[in-house]
């Protein structure tokens, strides 16, 4: 172990084990928080919900995952703050696949048009893909009463329901879900990104370390956003379309070791990531809105007080 292991600062943070988690999954093996004497404990969980609950209670320093009704609720109250963007749904890239059972495939069911009268599984009520379910239903003319909300907490519950037919169809990040389509398990009926863009990921900790840990977080931050160039530039072209560059094996290979997914299935799920992690603050305030008008949130909630600027960066 050399000294500056040694004496390196513990950070404790929350995830999921998506490809939508790849900057911090690069800056780790590069080195990055090495560099700024950081080293990160990994505290991994099924659902995105959990992250900011443990966030609040000390559990984990920071959480990188999905943004949640459970989140802003919390955050509204004053106990999370926002630091940084993550994964966003962009046209053309690959986070949350919408996909059919075999059976409700072969019932009918073969767009996101046809959502109407079937049952979709999520993760919780509130939860990101949620909020995608909500957006897809405005895109396509569905009222959400006449969709059969299955909220089953875990990714590996959803996948089971909809590969075991009791779940007609269901929202996953691809990162686990690739490999239910790819052995023809599941039928994939879209992506949400190519219907419905939004801001899914973010990056946060709680209000007291915000106040009191300055200096720490400024370092993981420029780690992070490290991480989050060379993801980018391995994916992303000029025009932010989705593009493989000459490092994208590298970076691809990163992320399978760190998720313990293959590397195919990888190439299949690419999310996209802002270059500097920075945060699309229209877009934060429509999801707070939206959980209001649902009934998911109380009160008043100030979304841009939640977007901590001592260290976020919004997008222009």
């Amino acid at each position: 172990m050399t000294a500056q292991a040694a004496c390196a600062e513990t950070i404790k943070l929350g995830l999921l084990k998506t490809a939508g988690v790849g900057p911090i999954f690069v800056a780790r093996e590069k080195g990055y928080f090495a560099a700024e004497d950081i080293t990160l404990d990994y505290v991994v969980f099924d659902s995105a919900q959990p992250v900011a609950v443990a966030t609040v209670a000390g559990d984990v320093d920071i959480g990188a995952t999905a943004i949640t009704a459970g989140f802003y609720s919390l955050a509204g109250q004053g106990a999370l703050r926002m630091i940084a963007g993550q994964s966003a749904e962009r046209a053309g890239y690959q986070d949350q696949a919408v996909v059919a059972s075999n059976a409700a495939w072969n019932g009918g069911l073969k767009t996101l048009a046809d959502l109407r009268n079937h049952s979709v599984a999520i993760s919780q009520i509130g939860g990101a893909p949620h909020y995608s379910l909500g957006l897809l239903a405005e895109k396509f003319g569905i009222d959400l009463k006449d969709i059969r909300v299955l909220p089953l907490q875990s990714n590996a519950n959803r996948i089971a329901a909809v590969t075991g037919g009791t779940a007609d169809t269901a929202i996953i990040p691809a990162t686990y879900v690739m490999g239910a389509i790819q052995h023809g398990d599941a039928k994939l009926l879209g992506w949400v990104g190519d219907y419905a863009p939004w801001q899914l990921g973010a990056v946060f900790t709680s209000t007291k370390i915000a106040n009191e840990r300055g200096a720490m977080l400024t370092r993981f931050l420029r780690a992070y956003r490290k991480g989050a160039q060379d993801y980018h530039d391995a994916f992303s072209g000029p025009d932010e379309t989705l593009r493989f560059g000459p490092t994208a094996p590298d970076i691809v290979s990163i992320i399978a070791r760190a998720t313990e997914q293959p590397e195919n299935d990888i190439r299949l799920g690419i999310t996209y990531i802002d270059s500097q992690g920075r945060i699309d603050v229209k877009d934060i305030l429509h999801q707070i809105a939206w959980y209001k008008a649902e009934g998911m949130l109380k009160g008043e909630i100030d979304g841009n007080a939640i977007i901590d600027r001592r260290y976020a960066i919004p997008l222009p």
